[in-house]
């Protein structure tokens, strides 16, 4: 394995930007009856926010529990706080979420 140095540590720590991410929780209203068209209405949401520049990491959890999501977004928590009130899950309840202020390496993604 390479040899990283504490300068190199420093050099690169210098480079994170903050971040915003979502922990996107069910809500009270999970279970509605026309849940399924609400969450159509929410992807369709993220995928706005991602066209927007926003969003940049979508990650919906795939086992049922306390998390039923993750975002990252390339925003503040304000900027992301104002942007999930247009969320048609969130106004309708079916979802609440968490904001938490990360700091991250530009240009770090998934891989293909």
């Amino acid at each position: 394995m390479e040899q990283i140095t504490d300068e190199a540590m420093q050099q690169m720590l210098a480079l994170t930007k903050g971040y915003t991410v979502m922990l996107l929780k069910p809500g009270p209203n999970a279970t509605r009856e026309d849940v399924q068209s609400i969450l159509w209405e929410h992807g369709r949401h993220n995928f706005k926010l991602r066209a927007r520049g926003l969003l940049s990491i979508v990650c919906p959890v795939t086992k049922a529990g306390d998390i039923a999501g993750i975002g990252i977004f390339n925003a503040d928590e304000e900027t992301v706080h104002e942007c999930l009130k247009e969320d048609p899950a969130i106004s309708a309840g079916v979802f609440i979420y968490e904001l938490l202020p990360v700091r991250s390496f530009p240009g770090d993604s998934l891989p293909a």
